[in-house]
């Protein structure tokens, strides 16, 4: 049995562009050839007394990264410097990355910035960001006071409870 679809125009017009955007995206020997910035990947936890931000930086050099910390938002910069090409040299895919990247992220407010800690080590960078004391969770404890006990006297003069 033969279904009757209805005819969509934009659906080619959708189809049609996802297709330039793929021929756009690779070149000839499937690696990338034009890309925006690089998205630094995050992960970013919190803990009763810090946050920790953890990035994946293989290949770069500490010394070549920027870290600041300005009015809750966390800023790492940094670049991958690219190898010289030699002239007689013929890639064939060329798919590792050189080139500035930026990544900012808005933390709550409640950092010490001043005792902010960064490691780098096998490609990862972690960054320690203490929490202050009045944003720290704190346990309230409660007070219960024993229930007074009420003397009271009948007539006859024996005390009641």
């Amino acid at each position: 049995m033969n279904s009757i679809t209805r005819y969509n125009p934009f659906r080619d017009l959708l189809d049609m562009r996802d297709t330039m955007n793929r021929m756009l995206e690779r070149d000839f020997f499937g690696s990338t050839m034009f890309r925006s910035d690089w998205d630094l990947a995050l992960d970013v936890a919190e803990k009763p007394d810090q946050f920790v931000v953890k990035a994946s930086i293989p290949g770069i050099n500490p010394d070549d990264l920027e870290i600041t910390y300005n009015n809750n938002v966390l800023t790492i910069k940094g670049e991958v410097k690219g190898e010289n090409e030699e002239k007689d040299t013929k890639y064939h895919i060329q798919e590792r990355w050189s080139g500035s990247f930026s990544r900012s992220i808005s933390l709550p407010s409640g950092v010490k910035a001043d005792d902010i800690q960064a490691s780098y080590q096998a490609g990862i960078l972690t960054l320690h960001l203490p929490k202050k004391e009045e944003v720290k969770p704190r346990r309230i404890s409660i007070k219960s006071e024993e229930p007074k006990m009420i003397e009271g006297s009948f007539g006859n003069g024996k005390k009641n409870k």
